[in-house]
């Protein structure tokens, strides 16, 4: 006996049930649903989860179970383990005779070229496929340059964005009915969260992942941090920032949702236009950092501009110890790779200095960097991450220039003018008094004594001298002419 026809949603980096484009398509189908995700972790081009992601994949799926639960119907899991994707999907599609095939579309070179791969397998077989933005404001193909080439460059592409984006008024959750439930992975068998130790206390006191801890984030950030945004957002010692990135990383919340709230607050209340633009502004550097990977075959492995294939790097485990443990003696970088090491996350204008002082006073391979942010950050994606490492390093497309170095005390003294953050991440250096709290060693030994901390023993000399690594930096810059 034949099986009733189904439609089949693959979820990928869109892990909700709002303004989920393909999922309202195929509810819109009238046929009942089957939902599966399919981990595709370290398998062929697809790089292996960091730590911290894996501990919020966990956290993401376990939630969209329970939503998928409280309307009736179930998520079903698989992984690829030594199979492509397609044949795990082909196993699906046989056990629940699904005709018809939706997903939301992915945008780096490879990931492009299987879905083709396997959007052409099916059509051919007689299976409808269709697919969707579900994760960008626009996709890389959507705005392009007078010579209908994509966008090298940010500020003409926001130039072009803002204008042309309209508001979408992104959907809710569409009536779904369900195909009877098949065989499914039981998530805990994948070991996504950390044992043995268990280092993840840190971030179950940060984070809430999952839909509903998106839309917590959006709404709170837009009633009470919306205002001041603009003055706020380079300042880790204030709660400016929205913390939205895993969230959107993961696609629990789509970047049109945010888009439109934000566009609304801006419309109810007076006084926030400066601020809403430049939150929106922030958002639209994602959709850029997607423009970049649609560009590049490897975004994370080369540089962008091969002039730097023959940078001389100096490989030293032991300063990138130091610095992945928050033991530099700078006070403004240990203090954010701590809370890195703690939370998962980093204020965006730390993540500069620390990135500039690994590859500019430390002459560390941006590589180095881009592989220690993936494995510790929750929303180290695979457009975001290795751009955001290319521009610091001045590899990257639209990069900050080569010579342009951060100065780790003058950044702390303008963006942490209290010491308020380094206090909260480098607690031997609390009682430090302020004027010396970005350049803890050049404190008279008799402050040393009375707040109880050696420079040198209870928290570490400079690595580096300021002056001399920015010389040695530009000397290497220079090289490469």
């Amino acid at each position: 006996m034949s099986k009733s026809p189904a439609s089949l949603v693959w979820f990928r980096n869109d892990l909700r049930l709002n303004d989920n484009p393909a999922l309202t398509a195929a509810a819109q189908s009238g046929n009942p649903l089957c939902c599966v995700y399919i981990l595709e972790d370290g398998y062929d081009e697809f790089r292996a989860l960091g730590g911290a992601r894996k501990w919020w994949l966990n956290k993401s799926l376990s939630s969209l179970q329970a939503d998928f639960r409280d309307k009736g119907g179930t998520l079903i899991l698989r992984r690829c383990g030594r199979q492509k994707a397609q044949t795990v999907l082909d196993d699906v599609i046989e056990e629940t005779g699904a005709t018809e095939v939706y997903w939301n579309r992915r945008y780096a070179p490879f990931e492009i070229s299987k879905d083709k791969e396997i959007k052409s397998d099916l059509r051919d077989r007689g299976i409808k496929v269709e697919t969707f933005n579900g994760s960008l404001l626009v996709e890389p193909w959507d705005i392009t340059t007078n010579s209908d080439t994509p966008y090298k460059v940010f500020t003409p592409f926001w130039k072009a964005l803002k204008p042309s984006y309209s508001r979408s008024h992104p959907k809710g959750v569409p009536n779904l009915k369900f195909k009877s439930s098949i065989k499914s992975d039981d998530l805990k068998d994948w070991d996504l969260h950390p044992t043995n130790p268990d280092w993840s206390g840190g971030l179950e006191e940060t984070w809430t992942p999952g839909e509903s801890g998106a839309r917590s984030r959006i709404q709170s950030f837009l009633g009470d941090r919306l205002k001041g945004y603009n003055a706020n957002r380079d300042r880790p010692d204030k709660d400016g920032t929205s913390g939205l990135s895993p969230h959107l990383s993961f696609g629990e919340i789509s970047p049109q949702t945010i888009w439109d709230m934000t566009r609304s607050a801006m419309d109810e209340s007076n006084g926030l236009e400066e601020d809403g633009w430049a939150f929106l502004h922030e958002i639209a550097w994602r959709d850029f950092s997607h423009v970049i990977l649609f560009q590049s075959e490897s975004l994370h492995e080369k540089n962008w501009n091969d002039r730097f294939d023959n940078f001389p790097w100096q490989r030293d485990d032991q300063s990138l110890n130091a610095w992945h443990h928050g033991r530099t003696g700078y006070p403004m970088v240990d203090a954010g790779m701590r809370q890195l090491w703690q939370t998962g996350w980093m204020h965006n204008r730390v993540r500069m200095i620390v990135g500039s002082f690994l590859v500019k006073h430390l002459l560390q391979d941006w590589r180095a960097g881009e592989d220690w942010f993936w494995d510790t950050l929750v929303d180290a994606d695979t457009a975001n991450n290795p751009a955001s490492w290319q521009w610091v390093a001045g590899s990257g497309a639209d990069a900050a220039p080569y010579f342009r170095i951060f100065n780790p005390m003058t950044q702390g003294e303008k963006f942490d003018p209290d010491g308020k953050y380094v206090r909260r991440w480098v607690p031997e250096l609390k009682d430090m008094p302020t004027k010396y709290i970005h350049a803890p060693w050049t404190a008279p030994k008799s402050v040393q004594e009375r707040i109880g901390v050696k420079i040198g023993y209870d928290y570490p000399e400079p690595q580096v001298d300021h002056t001399s690594a920015r010389e040695a930096a530009l000397e290497a810059y220079e090289s490469t002419k």
